[in-house]
């Protein structure tokens, strides 16, 4: 069997190894080098990087949509296409290349959390559990039919970058179960059910503002849904303070943004609804740093957050 990958993030890598390990990975796709960095400089995926490590052909077309490279691709002689946070939308055309269709590596239990955000949403919701989805595109948003699916547990001490890390290792070994038994023909695919459907939405920086209105699971589950990006934060002294882990914990009715205890154990700040106890945070143009730390080199009695 020939088979083509297209993805570009570390979330993608575990499942490109998967595939190589028994396929004949022909092609790579990713997309095309971005400036990143103070100096701007020109970074590969970590799907390229990958991919040039064990000699594989990378292509990183800007889009799908042209005739040339849908022929370049089309050439290839896919049997499959395997598709893991890619970041590109693959035209019908595309689709309709591979005589065992394209199968997409999704990180949720569709139909619950389609997008592009499907693990920071499920641990910002409070969800308990998650998992993943081997589903075969179509042209609509993840709405293709599900091929397989393997659940994973959310724990209270999950941040989205803790969750990314094992559903990357379990989109892998998903991948690696179901494959053979859909090439030969061995499994069918399950349409959608139309009940549950939700949408996972592009993260911004801007909602990962503490609103100290909310309550202090709520802010919590912020904190640990935007940990490793776009990190939560406040304002203190009119300057932004990163806060990289937290809990919620039992409190007074102080106002909101207050901070009403500072010491070893962290920083308690009074919510809508309970207290957030931050105990990493962080400073602009510093490391982040324990509370213990924070409160041992900044006076906060009587300090106010989000001001």
């Amino acid at each position: 069997m020939r088979a083509v990958f297209a993805g570009t993030p570390e979330f993608a890598v575990p499942s490109l190894g998967a595939l190589l390990a028994s396929w004949d990975v022909v092609a790579v796709y990713t997309q095309p080098d971005r400036p990143a960095g103070r100096g701007r400089s020109l970074r590969q995926s970590a799907v390229k990087q990958f991919a040039l490590q064990h000699d594989l052909a990378v292509r990183q077309p800007p889009s799908l949509k042209s005739a040339a490279v849908r022929r370049e691709l089309a050439a290839l002689r896919p049997d499959v296409l395997v598709v893991a946070a890619y970041g590109l939308i693959l035209p019908q055309a595309v689709l309709d290349i591979p005589p065992h269709a394209c199968l997409n590596v999704h990180a949720s239990l569709l139909p619950r959390w389609r997008g592009a955000a499907p693990i920071q949403r499920a641990v910002l919701a409070g969800d308990r559990r998650t998992g993943i989805t081997i589903m075969r595109m179509e042209a609509g948003l993840d709405t293709g039919a599900i091929v397989c699916q393997r659940q994973c547990a959310i724990t209270d001490e999950d941040t989205a970058g803790s969750l990314h890390d094992r559903l990357a290792e379990l989109g892998a070994q998903t991948l690696q179960a179901c494959l053979p038994d859909w090439l030969e023909g061995r499994v069918a695919a399950v349409p959608q059910s139309a009940d549950g459907v939700t949408y996972a939405n592009r993260l911004t920086r801007e909602e990962a503002r503490i609103d100290w209105q909310e309550d202090a699971a709520q802010l919590n589950r912020a904190v640990r849904a935007y940990n490793p990006w776009p990190v939560a934060y406040t304002r203190w002294q009119d300057r932004p303070v990163k806060i990289w882990q937290a809990r919620a914990v039992e409190g007074s009715s102080a106002e909101p943004g207050r901070v009403t205890a500072a010491g070893a154990d962290g920083i308690d700040v009074a919510a809508g609804r309970g207290v957030l106890r931050i105990t990493r945070l962080q400073l602009p143009g510093k490391r982040p740093v324990s509370a213990a730390d924070f409160c041992n080199a900044h006076d906060l009695r009587g300090a106010r957050f989000g001001a």
